[in-house]
């Protein structure tokens, strides 16, 4: 039997998709090994969203809604997940695989004196055993997997697990509070700096356009590479050389070292198709590439490869697509 944790993400005032996907693998392991899962919501002013997952299939919403916990602080955030699992005898605490994960679920297993296991793309059953699979070296490797332990702590990819469906019964709310007296903070929420978008996040968007080395300026990048996807009504994304270059900001980086995206079509827009890129993509149902080397990388992994120079291309596709 498990007991699973799942810790939700909040994007300030909203829900991160990637959280159901985590819900998604709760309730495969649950459909395999028995038990249940509850969902853990924290922040501040967060009694809609706790609504938002009672219709998962949660045996229980655990809602902590404080002051202290309206910015993610590290340290908190891991003392309130380490509470929240001894309290609720969870067997496994689940995140989906973000920053925000990386930077509270680590902390959270050491309190625990948990084993952790990240970037899990898949779990079967074999005899009395869980087994997982992991991505590893950028993608190249999947590792078989199997982790000891009375608790287990899982960072999940979310492409890699469907958003369940909603079921008719609800789940209830439970409200949990956090003991700020046990946290002993090296940390302060300074600042949260933004750019102010109309477009979605590339981690949730139907179709993501990236720009590549292809892309001279930043503001070619926002005519060329945001014209396209805003006619796509999708994301603009970017290689890391872009935002090494300074002409696409980090939070549109895709990649190893940036988003894992999944989207239903994926355009690549100057990009060779490094394999640290390509390890960002693999999960996107369809990709389109568009470069004018025939002998780019790109094309090996795309479904549709156009040869042609982007300047002259994309703002032809953009007046299509407006037509």
């Amino acid at each position: 039997m498990s007991n699973l944790l799942i810790v939700a993400e909040l994007d300030e005032s909203h829900l991160k998709a990637a959280t159901l996907s985590a819900i998604g693998f709760a309730r495969k392991v649950g459909e395999m090994a028995g038990g249940s899962f509850e969902v853990l919501i924290a922040g501040k002013d967060v009694s809609t969203i706790a609504e938002s997952l009672r219709a998962y299939g949660a045996a229980a919403v655990l809602m902590a809604d404080d002051d202290a916990l309206k910015n993610p602080v590290a340290d908190q955030f891991a003392q309130l997940v380490f509470d929240v699992a001894r309290q609720r005898n969870a067997s496994m605490v689940v995140g989906a695989v973000s920053t925000f994960s990386k930077d509270i679920l680590p902390r959270a297993a050491a309190l625990l004196d948990a084993g952790m296991l990240s970037d899990v793309v898949d779990a079967h059953k074999e005899g009395d055993q869980l087994i997982f699979k992991r991505a590893m070296y950028a993608g190249n490797i999947i590792a078989t997997v199997s982790l000891e332990g009375n608790v287990r702590v899982f960072t999940v990819r979310a492409a890699a697990f469907a958003v369940p469906s909603k079921v008719s019964e609800i789940s209830p709310l439970v409200p949990v509070a956090l003991d700020v007296s046990k946290v002993t903070s090296r940390m302060e929420f300074v600042e949260r700096k933004t750019k102010a978008s109309t477009r979605p996040d590339p981690t949730e968007a139907r179709v993501v356009v990236s720009g590549g080395r292809g892309v001279k300026s930043a503001e070619d990048f926002e005519r060329l590479i945001g014209g396209l996807a805003d006619a796509f009504g999708g994301a603009a994304g970017s290689s890391r050389a872009l935002v090494d270059a300074g002409m696409a900001p980090n939070s549109l980086q895709i990649g190893q070292t940036g988003k894992m995206v999944a989207p239903d079509l994926y355009v690549a827009v100057g990009l060779s198709g490094a394999i640290q890129h390509l390890a960002g993509i693999k999960d996107s149902k369809v990709i389109v590439a568009i470069n004018k080397d025939p002998e780019a990388p790109i094309f090996e992994v795309s479904d549709y490869g156009i040869v042609g120079d982007l300047y002259q291309l994309v703002p032809e596709l953009i007046g299509l697509l407006k037509k």
